[in-house]
Order: C-alpha cells, then structure tokens, then sequence
C-alpha cells in the first residue's frame, strides 16, 4: 500500500500533530501505515488490545453488540482522536466493538509502546487523558440523545459528527448500516433520510450522501452536537500538548 511519508501524512490526525517535537520524533519510526476498507474491524469486545489506531481519513464507529447480535453506536473516532483507549485507562480488552464506518487510511501504534509512552506521566499522558474526556462525553451525550430525541434529530447529530471528520461533504453509507449504528429499524432511517432530503438538506443515492445544507442541519439537530463538539474544541484546541 502506498501513503504518504508518515511525516506529514500522520500528523492529519489531530492527537499526533499535538505532540511535542521530542515525542514526534521518538514516535515516528513506530507508526505502521494501515488501510481502512469499509466494515474492517479494528477489534472484537473482549479480545486483548495490541495495537492502537490513528484514523486520518478514515472514520471509525465504536460499538457495542448486544447477546443477540443487535448494536448500537456509542462513539465515532476519525482524525481527531486514536481508537484503543481502555488499553491506557486499566484494561487491555474492552465491551465495545471497534469497526470503519467510512474507508480511508491511518496509522497504528503498538500497545506496548504506547503503554510506555503513557507511563512516561509527561504530556502524552495528559493530552491522552483530555482526549478520553472528551470520547466520554460523546458517548454520554450520544446515550441521552438516543433516549429523549427524534430520529430525524439523532440522524443530523451523526452526520455532522461524520462531516467533521471528513475532508469532504459527501458519506459512503447505506441506510442499512446507519441503522445498525443507531440501533434502529432501516425503515425508520429510510423515512427520516426522506424527510431531510426532501428539506433540501441532504442529497441521497445508491449509498452515497451528500450533505447540502449543513447550516440547515445544524438547526435541525438537538443540542447534543454541540455539547460533544464544544467539549472536544475545549479540550483538545489546535496546540501542541505542553
């Protein structure tokens, strides 16, 4: 697989350009280029965690899968933030299901060397421990939001949380799989991406949509979107970990 050299490709990832120079250079020769086909999964619940993951274009759902097979999407990882937390946070398996919702390319990182570079206690631990704050958040926020709103209301929260963390306005995703990320029927995902299209505000064909109007989605959505977004802007502001 051909990427751009990993110094200036990787640093698309926002966690990656926030580190200081000397933990850059010490972590370049480590990452490992990775394709993100769609529906790739990155890991199972359960399993033991041997890399972490860096999406740059790619985007990736976290899910958690109930004894019937059922699941719901509880966060969205893309450029800004790595896939792999509970490794650092006590544990080296996690319940939740790691699988790219939206293809692209990113980098990983060998678990035991993160672990290294965590337990330095030194800024990469703190721009990770801002980082796993703002992830709960999301996944907090995107509970309530599953319990109190609409879907139609769910629906614009998850593509602007999509678009934030692609380079472009327009999604590769069937209704099918948008359903199973939000834990509902795909009939239901079919009437609510009607209505928004119908509105003017999204553009839908053969699995591919476009977004039109995100001033329009915007105010539709619920407050959720801008909780998760202010948090992470609060967070993890476009300045080199200190």
């Amino acid at each position: 697989m051909q990427m751009k050299p990993p110094a200036v490709f990787a640093r698309t990832n926002e966690l990656l350009a926030a580190l200081p120079d000397a933990e850059w250079d010490r972590w370049l020769p480590n990452l490992e280029p990775v394709d993100m086909p769609l529906g790739k999964v990155l890991y199972e619940s359960g399993t033991r965690l041997s890399h972490v993951y860096f999406p740059v274009t790619a985007i990736v759902s976290l899910l958690y899968v109930m004894e019937d097979g059922a699941s719901a999407e509880i966060a969205v990882v893309g450029k800004e933030g790595l896939v792999g937390v509970s490794l650092f946070m006590g544990g080296e398996s996690t319940t939740s299901r790691a699988v790219v919702q939206s293809a692209g390319e990113g980098y990983r990182l060998k678990s035991n060397l993160m672990m290294v570079e965590f337990n330095r206690a030194g800024p990469v631990l703190h721009l990770l421990l801002r980082y796993t704050q703002a992830l709960i958040t999301q996944m907090a926020q995107t509970a309530v939001c599953n319990r109190h709103h609409s879907l139609d209301q769910q629906l614009c929260r998850w593509l602007l949380l999509s678009l934030d963390r692609l380079p472009t306005n327009e999604l590769v995703m069937t209704q099918e799989l948008i359903a199973n990320m939000l834990g509902v029927r795909r009939e239901g995902v079919t009437e609510a991406a009607g209505r928004l299209q119908e509105s003017g505000l999204i553009s839908y064909r053969r699995g591919h949509i476009t977004v039109l109007d995100r001033a329009g989605l915007e105010k539709r959505t619920c407050e959720c979107y801008a909780v998760v977004k202010a948090e992470y802007d609060r967070l993890l502001p476009a300045l080199k970990a200190t």
